[in-house]
C-alpha cells in the first residue's frame, strides 16, 4: 500500500516538472546570436581542426592539454600576442 501510494506521489511529480519546462520553451523566441559569438564559435572551430592536425600527426608538445592550446590559439586569432 505505501509503496503504491509513493510510486503514484513520485509519478506526479515527474509528470509536473517535466511539462513546466516545455511549455516554458515555447514561449520564449529564440536570440540570435552576436557577432562576438559568431567569431568565437569560428575561432573555435578552426583551433579545433589544428588541435585534431597536430594530435594526429604527433606534433603536440609533451603535457598539452585543450584549454591551454585553446587559450593560445584563440589569443593568436585574435591577434593577442601569447
Amino acid at each position: 500500500m505505501t509503496n503504491r501510494v509513493l510510486r503514484t506521489a513520485l509519478a506526479t511529480m515527474i509528470a509536473m516538472s517535466l511539462g513546466t519546462p516545455l511549455a516554458a520553451a515555447e514561449t520564449e523566441p529564440k536570440k540570435e546570436p552576436t557577432a562576438a559569438q559568431l567569431a568565437a564559435r569560428e575561432r573555435m572551430t578552426k583551433c579545433s581542426a589544428e588541435w585534431k592536425e597536430a594530435k594526429a600527426g604527433g606534433k603536440m608538445e609533451a603535457g598539452m592539454k585543450w584549454p591551454k592550446f585553446w587559450s593560445a590559439c584563440n589569443a593568436r586569432l585574435k591577434g593577442n600576442k601569447v
